[in-house]
């Protein structure tokens, strides 16, 4: 269990619409919705998502890497969460599939981490700022952690919480009279 996503997990509101990225077996999944959120698991193992059954998780079997952001480009979620996957064109549509007022919650390996074991291919290890970088103008950052993190076992990670900024509310004296 991802031990940033428990930290973090009160950024998205009671009945929060959610979004698990590469949920795998949906650990993470079944965690958030036994917390009353809804949730999307998506992955392109089916025997991984065949696993996260659970009351109040959706499943959407899809392949990130060949197929691109499955969903319409207006979907929003409340919390956009993803760790340990990265596939970096992905990046901009999540981000921008954070709701108003909602969250996004990403932690996965980073350079140096092919020092200590898997994954060991640069394409899958984000560089120092990256993920700072990817929600700069959009979303404002909560926490952000890079370095190396010790449990469940030794590796470099880097992570971020950040949120998009609510809608504003109505102009004053829009309504009827």
């Amino acid at each position: 269990m991802s031990a940033w996503l428990q930290r973090f997990a009160g950024l998205a509101r009671p009945g929060a619409r959610a979004v698990d990225v590469a949920c795998g077996a949906g650990r993470h999944a079944r965690w958030l919705a036994a917390r009353g959120c809804r949730v999307l698991a998506l992955d392109r193992d089916r025997a991984a998502l065949a696993s996260c059954a659970a009351p109040g998780v959706a499943r959407l079997c899809c392949d990130l890497e060949a197929d691109g952001w499955p969903l319409a480009d207006a979907a929003r979620f409340d919390l956009v969460l993803v760790t340990r996957y990265l596939w970096r064109p992905l990046l901009p549509a999540l981000v921008a599939a954070v709701a108003a007022g909602g969250a996004l919650l990403y932690e996965t390996f980073g350079v140096g981490q092919e020092q200590l074991g898997r994954p060991r291919r640069p394409e899958f290890l984000l560089r120092p700022g990256e993920l700072l970088d990817a929600v700069r103008g959009e979303l404002e950052v909560v926490a952000y952690e890079w370095g190396r993190a010790d449990l469940p076992e030794p590796a470099i990670v880097q992570r971020i919480a950040a949120v998009r900024a609510p809608a504003a509310p109505p102009a004053l004296g829009s309504g009827p009279a």
